[in-house]
Order: C-alpha cells, then structure tokens, then sequence
C-alpha cells in the first residue's frame, strides 16, 4: 500500500477532497490515498469530520498514522475502492492550529530569553502544556520572567509574519538554523516564523502569526523534575480574558472597589474578618471557661472540666483546653459540632498521669494524640459520657 497523500501538509487551510478508499480494517479503521486528516502526533490531537458516500454520512472520530498510512475510525464503514468526501471539523482544526503556532512561538522565545529547552508539548481540550528543560535544572520562572517571555510571544504575534512549511533538501536542511535537531532523519518537515523561529514539524499552522492570536501564559511549575508551562492562544486566550474581566467585575462590585484596587480591597476585607474572628473566639473562649470553670469536678485523678460546646470552633476548643490544663492536676474532657459529627479533645495539665490518647480510645472515638493530649471524633455525645464514667470510676 502506497504511503498516505497528505493534504494538510501543504494546505492546512483545506476543509474538504475527494479521495478513494485503498483499505478497511473490521475494527472501524479506513485508509484513503489521500488525506487532510490530521493524525495524533508531535503532542496534536486528531482532527475530526466526517467522510460521504452516497447517502451514507460517516463521522471520523479518530485519526492515526501507521507506517506512512493514514487510517480514520468511522461509524460506517466504506467499502473499498469507494470514492469518497471528506469535510474536516475546522474549528477544532482552527483551534489546534493556533495551539501549535502559539506552542512554536512560546517554545522559541524560552529559548532565546533563557535558554529553555523543549522536550514535550500536550494540546489539551482548554489548555495547552509546555515541559522545557532549563539550565541549571530550574523548574519555575519567575513572575517577571513570565510577563517578559509573553510579551516578546504576543509582539511577535502582531506583527503577522508569514509562517512558512516545508521539506528541504538534505544539504539545505543541513545549513538551516534550526532551534533543535529533527526526531527523524528522513522527510523531515521544517517549519519558520518571521527571521526568529525554525524547527521540524509536522503539525499544522496559521500562514501567519497575527492569525495565532492572543497567547496566555497560565502557570509554571515542576514536573517530573522539568518545568511544565501551561498556555492558551487564539479564542483560547479570548474566552480566558473574558472568564477573568468576568470575575473582576464581579470581585470589584462585591467589595465596592474597581478592578485596578479589588486585590487591596479584598486584603483589607479579609484582615478586617480574620480581626473579628479573633475578637469572637476571645469572648467564646472565656465564656466557655465561666461555665466550665463554674461546672468543675473534682475526682482523685484531678479536676475535671468536661462540656459540650455546641456554638465553638475547633481552634476555640484548642484554645480552652490549653487555657484549662494550664493549672496543676487539670482535665479536661470537651467537644464542639464538627458537620455531621462532634470533635473530641482530651487533655490533661503537664503535672498529670493520665493518658488522654488511651483514654480516647477507650471512649469509642477515633483520633490519637499524646499523653497529655488526643484528639478525634465522634458520631454523638456518646463518648464523651464514656469518657467522663471512666475517670469517676479511676
């Protein structure tokens, strides 16, 4: 069988043929003699679409490369020989497309800024990854590093080069000023843009960098010990902006600030209830240790404190034991709602003998801790009556 014709390499703007059926797989699988179905490769997804014969409308749902064949995964299959129409799924090609150049601008740009290597790029269904290797094994750029590697990608993006495509011969290939070796060592496709970018690829492309269209950096961060940059272009990058404008406005109404002062309003705003968080614990804290004071016990293991708090905070019960078991020969038995459930901390003054991680075992609860203190939970107030019957009956 005759290598595949593919189309896309030369017209990647082409969204309909006419080609012929050369095989059919009964697993689903088709070959044309041509095609401009893109197959997964080089970190691209497939294209869909659908193939026509007759009255029968096929839908290809995948693409793949074997040996210099195309083959197309079909609802229904064609019979062989059958000549059939092809239409491609141009915006999911239009997509991917200003995902690949947008990968080709930002990969060339690490590497000229800072040196970055590319050894991987995944095209997702909302964003795009980079990994690069970078000298002295960084795994992070910096936030200005950031802002200065996408303003040189969208500068060069407005000045709408031409982006070229093609197969040189050996000893052109051999002079060209590539960013990094091809994979293969035959048909080796090199794609240019403008005078700052060359590499091989087989992907597909805008003719020109202006149709790339705006490129977002989202994040950078350590992967599998190489730094992973995570991207949007195109109508990408435009539905990100407008989900950001969105919130902005939505964070400036809310706080009563614009957007340029939001970020100021909201670290006030969260200052201002972390303060009053604080000023409402104090007063819960020392209305519980009225009343728990108030309540003690004395037993010959010491003096027992022991409540249910049902409108406490775990940090506010943190707070009261470590208040509590301050004073010589103190216990301290108490619990607050936790969702469906009830937190349990169990404590004891330093001086003590008792062991509170034992104790709370033997209550039912589940948690540990030290001696002198355990927490858990549990499902009712269940075990802390347990909790309570044990030291009387010490």
């Amino acid at each position: 069988m005759q290598p595949t014709n593919r189309l896309y390499y030369d017209h990647a703007y082409l969204t309909a043929f006419d080609a012929r059926v050369v095989a059919v797989r009964p697993d689903g699988w088709a070959a044309l003699d041509c095609s401009a179905f893109y197959p997964t490769s080089g970190g691209q997804p497939y294209d869909t679409g659908t193939l026509q014969w007759g009255d029968v409308t096929a839908h290809v749902t995948d693409v793949e490369v074997q040996d210099g064949i195309v083959w197309h995964k079909l609802d229904a299959l064609p019979p062989q020989d059958m000549p059939v129409h092809g239409c491609i799924d141009w915006p999911r090609r239009l997509d991917h497309m200003q995902q690949h150049a947008g990968d080709h601008m930002i990969a060339g740009a690490a590497w000229q800024l800072y040196g970055a290597v590319t050894i991987g790029l995944h095209l997702g269904q909302t964003e795009s990854t980079i990994d690069m290797d970078l000298p002295g094994g960084r795994t992070r750029l910096t936030a200005e590093e950031i802002d200065t590697l996408e303003a040189m990608v969208n500068a060069r993006v407005q000045q709408d080069d031409p982006i070229l495509c093609w197969f040189p011969a050996p000893d052109e290939l051999a002079a060209l000023p590539l960013r990094k070796r091809p994979t293969v060592s035959e048909h080796v496709r090199v794609v240019a843009m403008g005078d700052y970018e060359m590499v091989a690829c087989g992907g597909t492309h805008p003719a020109t960098t202006g149709q790339i269209g705006p490129v977002k950096i989202l994040s950078t961060a350590p992967a599998r010990g190489k730094l992973r940059l995570t991207f949007v272009a195109g109508m990408r990058a435009v539905r990100y902006f407008q989900r950001v404008a969105r919130c902005a406005e939505g964070l400036s109404a809310a706080l009563s600030a614009t957007p340029d002062t939001a970020l100021d309003a909201l670290h006030h705003e969260r200052e201002t209830a972390q303060e009053a968080r604080r000023a409402a614990r104090e007063q819960l804290t020392l209305a519980m240790m009225e009343t728990l004071l108030r309540d003690a016990i004395s037993l010959p293991c010491g003096t027992l404190y022991c409540g249910h708090i049902a409108y406490g905070e775990p940090e506010t019960l943190l707070h009261a034991a470590a208040a509590l078991t301050a004073q010589p020969g103190a216990i301290a038995l108490l619990s607050c709602p936790r969702k469906d459930a009830r937190m349990l901390i169990f404590a004891r003054s330093a001086n003590g003998a008792l062991d509170m991680a034992q104790l709370l075992r033997e209550s039912g609860a589940r948690g540990g801790g030290k001696p002198d203190m355990a927490q858990g939970s549990a499902p009712d107030g269940a075990a802390l009556e347990s909790a309570k019957r044990i030291l009387f009956n010490k």
